[in-house]
């Protein structure tokens, strides 16, 4: 009897069997290059030589972020054309797209805020010779004299104010064309001159005590006009613009040590004016604001006006005298 020889079944789970046909050891390192691509398009390159040179420009030139975004933005526009019309690649199209409308939205930016500043054929004068010395640019003169700030005229012999009348805390002045005469109580004090403040002693004066009137009267001499801020909106602004606010503080003294020398030579006219540009000192701030603001104290005004006047006179002498000994 021959018996046969039963082997065990085995049975496999479907799916889950050897595939010897396909069962082939990988290489170790399958990232290998063997076969290098071709070169991609010249499009491609120009672009990735745009994006170079944009990061390698310096921070030190002017135009450096102009530059950059310009040039980041021909970049992506050449990455669009080299994926549209030679790769056909949606993803790297999309990607680019999305990184062209930012840079071409700063660039647009950036060129906006560098347009060129047109200032008023009236103020151009004025930012001329106070503000451009001063490193103010012209979109913050701009901002200065654009908001809270109007051109008045006056006519020949019309006030500016009035002695014991007019208020002085509306308002700050700047004169632009013409010339005012200030006088106490009928005695001719000095002239104000284009480009120079009408009331800079009385703003300085008063910053700390409100409601006080002028002491002295300001009449056109000619037909007059004149740049006004009103005062409170002014100070609330240059608070904001700390820059500003020392341009002013520079400017105003520098205006009252005008007025100063105004007072000891009453003929000096506005081309010597221009010539006075010292850094005013705090005695030559206190004998102007004395003037305008101290002498209505006095009991007899006349002797009063020629005390002063001989004051200031004397304290003049003094400072030139030593100058003019020099060899």
């Amino acid at each position: 009897m021959n018996t046969t020889a039963m082997s065990p079944l085995t049975v496999t789970p479907l799916g889950f069997g050897p595939d010897l046909k396909n069962a082939t050891l990988d290489p170790l390192n399958e990232t290998a290059c063997e076969n290098w691509k071709e070169i991609h398009h010249l499009v491609f390159h120009v672009a990735n030589i745009c994006f170079a040179v944009g990061l390698v420009i310096p921070t030190t030139l002017n135009l450096h972020m102009i530059l950059l975004r310009g040039l980041l933005t021909i970049g992506c526009a050449l990455f669009i054309i080299w994926a549209t019309l030679y790769r056909c690649a949606l993803d790297i199209m999309i990607w680019n797209s999305v990184f062209l409308v930012v840079n071409l939205l700063h660039f647009i930016y950036l060129v906006y805020k560098r347009r060129p500043i047109k200032i008023e054929k009236e103020l151009s004068s004025l930012y001329k010779r106070m503000f451009e010395p001063l490193h103010v640019p012209p979109e913050l003169f701009q901002r200065l004299t654009g908001q809270f700030c109007n051109i008045q005229t006056l006519k020949t012999g019309q006030a500016y104010a009035a002695e014991d009348k007019t208020s002085v805390d509306e308002r700050l002045s700047i004169l632009l064309k013409g010339k005012m005469k200030v006088s106490y109580r009928g005695h001719f004090l000095h002239n104000i001159y284009p480009c120079a403040f009408i009331d800079s002693p009385e703003f300085r004066s008063t910053q700390m005590n409100r409601g006080e009137k002028f002491q002295v009267t300001i009449i056109a001499d000619d037909n007059c006009k004149f740049l006004c801020w009103s005062r409170e909106r002014l100070t609330y602004f240059l608070e904001s613009e700390p820059f500003l606010y020392e341009i002013f503080k520079y400017l105003i003294g520098k205006d009252i040590t005008n007025k100063l020398y105004s007072l000891n030579d009453p003929t000096l006219n506005d081309k010597a004016s221009k010539k006075i540009d010292r850094q005013p000192s705090l005695c030559s701030q206190l004998s102007v604001m004395q003037m305008r603001n101290s002498m209505a104290s006095t009991s007899d005004s006349e002797d009063g006006l020629q005390m002063f006047l001989r004051g200031t006179s004397s304290a003049s002498s003094l400072l030139t005298g030593p100058a003019e000994r020099l060899p």
